[in-house]
């Protein structure tokens, strides 16, 4: 039996799982509770401001991850050409272990609800903040200017988006192998 305090904890790993893979509108809070292992009651008592804050918190998880992966991904490579390929191949291994159903932890829900909330879009808008960021700065510290390198990491993270959503649909990481090269060459050419 799970421990109670951790019940939190396993109710928004649950819901950032459901949100990443069926969206916000298709996942309900039942859903939540039976497969987190939580009671019923526990939900609005973590969560009292319900399922936007839910949502909320949980992109806020797994957006926090990813903008970790990326991190350690720009810190372990020798170049950031090379950190863009090795953050391309943990999503492409992701999205295939997954059965092509979790793309990125955040845009199923920022197509599904970020124009019908504004506590759900400021959470997008947020996570992707910090990944751009993230990223400028990175490059920034590799003597790209500070204008061109906020540019680019707006150029990376949309395009990434992009290749994500294509291999989805098509159940092929190609074209996030295709997406990965132009933009390791970009990223070369930008730092030169």
């Amino acid at each position: 039996m799970p421990r109670r305090t951790d019940t939190r904890e396993r109710v928004l790993r649950t819901a950032a799982t459901l949100f990443q893979t069926q969206g916000y509108h298709a996942t309900g809070l039942n859903q939540v509770l039976a497969e987190g292992g939580a009671p019923k009651g526990s939900l609005y008592f973590h969560f009292p401001g319900g399922k936007e804050q839910l949502a909320s918190e949980a992109l806020a998880l797994s957006g926090g991850e990813m903008c970790d992966l990326i991190k350690a991904a720009l810190d372990a490579a020798d170049e950031p050409e090379a950190a863009v390929g090795a953050v391309l191949q943990a999503l492409a291994d992701a999205l295939e272990a997954s059965d092509f159903t979790a793309g990125c932890p955040v845009a199923t829900v920022a197509l599904d609800a970020a124009g019908d909330s504004e506590t759900i879009r400021t959470a997008c808008e947020r996570v992707y903040a910090s990944w751009t960021d993230t990223i400028s700065d990175h490059l920034v510290g590799h003597g790209v200017a500070a204008d061109r390198s906020a540019a680019l990491a707006v150029v990376l993270v949309a395009s990434i988006e992009g290749a994500l959503l294509l291999a989805k649909t098509r159940r092929d990481v190609a074209p996030l192998h295709a997406v990965g090269a132009h933009l390791r060459r970009s990223i070369a050419e930008a730092v030169r």
